[in-house]
């Protein structure tokens, strides 16, 4: 069988049971609040442009590596059988624009 409260202990109760609601109030009331709610959604936009930012990176530097790699020895020495015909397709494509741009200026 449950034990008697006393008047002072029901007031004690409901006064901490007040607190406890308006902390829990005081809390919605923050979260609820617009400049809360902008600062969560700016937040959350931020750290997916971050991890999105990140990745790129992540994938470009890849990128570069695996190129450099296909003109550059692990020594660091440059690979001529290599560069040589880039470069020579290079001046051909060069070559070849130049002389369309002077055909259609004349």
């Amino acid at each position: 069988m449950p034990e008697a409260r006393t008047p002072a202990q029901i007031e004690a109760d409901i006064a901490r049971r007040r607190s406890e609601l308006a902390v829990t109030l005081d809390e919605i009331g923050v979260r609820m609040h617009p400049k809360t709610i902008i600062g969560d959604a700016k937040a959350k936009v931020a750290s997916k442009v971050d991890q999105t930012a990140g990745r790129a990176y992540v994938a470009a530097n890849r990128i570069v590596s695996d190129v450099r790699a296909q003109f550059v020895t692990e020594e660091g020495a440059p690979r001529l059988e290599r560069i040589v015909p880039v470069a020579m397709v290079v001046v051909g494509v060069v070559g070849l624009l130049t002389v369309s741009s002077r055909r259609r200026k004349a």
